[in-house]
């Protein structure tokens, strides 16, 4: 892998801003509802909605490169234990002493703030209209978009959670590092993506990076998990992430980059699956499964259908066991319950 540098890829990523202000919107407006939701939910109620994420956005992406990626990470967290409910926001209290976000396969969680900050501005523009898990939904479109991706139409409507799940269901609902195409198929299927949205959606790789202590278990021959790995860049994890325990702080705190263009939204990340360049072991299989190698080879050739793809995917996915109506509330502060 050749990475590209920190300064070659944060200018190129300021050109894509530039891009994005003439961009088109991806995705079909003209649905007025998609499980409860709504493409105009708040025109009428906060109708600078959109603006205001942007604006609070734009900055913290400038000031720190790596923020898109640990939004959109945030949204699929969220989303993939007990629905698009903002419960990964929720800060324990009284009795329940090890939340969601105490999963280990949370590690690394960020931006949770950031959240909560561009809420206390809606709160002064218009108070207790929009729900945190919307704000989650919204932070990740936009960081796709800033990113070089598409910006997506995303239907909105959404209510908060008054609740929290235990770690133990954060264990068991999210997926596993060394997840393979069978179980993310499966995953992805339970909330009726096509195959090819769920090659799409894994596509939110191409941004960000992967710690050492989900890398290491590729190193282990009994597990199956090195196929499709170029020998070259097998060497080059070892030399980044060498053996040392994955529940170590040294695992912890290294990194490799997703992909050759780790702050850029594009189609790298199947060039490398293509390549045996993938960090986790679906990133690799999904480049050699007959069932998935043809759409890896599609979206590599074609960014324009992988964006059309990733936006589907991006919906279904934002709009999974989401709260409507009387079903959830609208939170004043993200982190506690009201």
């Amino acid at each position: 892998m050749k990475p590209k540098s920190i300064a070659a890829a944060c200018a190129s990523c300021f050109l894509v801003m530039s891009f994005m202000l003439c961009s088109c919107i991806s995705g079909d407006q003209n649905e007025t509802n998609y499980e409860g939701l709504s493409y105009n939910y708040y025109e009428k109620t906060c109708p600078r909605l959109e603006e205001i994420v942007r604006s609070s956005i734009s900055p913290m992406f400038a000031l720190d490169p790596t923020a898109p990626a640990a939004l959109l990470r945030l949204m699929f967290h969220d989303c993939q234990v007990q629905g698009c409910d903002a419960s990964i926001l929720i800060e324990p209290s009284g009795d329940q002493q090890f939340t969601e976000l105490d999963s280990a396969k949370n590690f690394g969680i960020r931006k949770r703030e950031l959240i909560g900050s561009i809420k206390t501005s809606l709160e002064v523009e218009c108070p207790q209209q929009v729900s945190c898990s919307d704000l989650i939904i919204l932070a990740a479109r936009e960081a796709v978009a800033l990113t070089g991706g598409p910006l997506i139409a995303v239907p909105l409507g959404r209510k908060d959670s008054l609740s929290t799940p235990s770690k133990h269901v954060a264990d068991s609902e999210l997926p596993p590092s060394t997840a393979d195409v069978d179980s993310i198929l499966s995953l992805f299927a339970g909330i009726d993506m096509t195959i090819e949205e769920s090659v799409a959606i894994m596509g939110s790789h191409s941004i960000g990076v992967t710690h050492c202590n989900n890398v290491l278990s590729r190193f282990d021959n009994e597990n199956a998990t090195n196929a499709n790995m170029d020998p070259r860049f097998q060497t080059f994890l070892r030399v980044v992430c060498p053996e040392f325990s994955p529940t170590s702080k040294t695992a912890e705190a290294t990194f490799v980059p997703n992909d050759q263009t780790s702050l850029i939204f594009d189609t790298a990340y199947y060039d490398d699956s293509i390549a045996g360049r993938g960090n986790l072991r679906i990133d690799s299989e999904i480049g050699v499964d007959p069932r998935t190698r043809p759409f890896v080879e599609a979206f590599a050739a074609d960014q324009d259908r992988f964006f059309n793809a990733f936006s589907s995917a991006f919906v279904k996915l934002s709009s999974y066991r989401v709260l409507t109506g009387n079903n959830g509330v609208v939170r004043s502060v993200c982190d506690k319950v009201d």
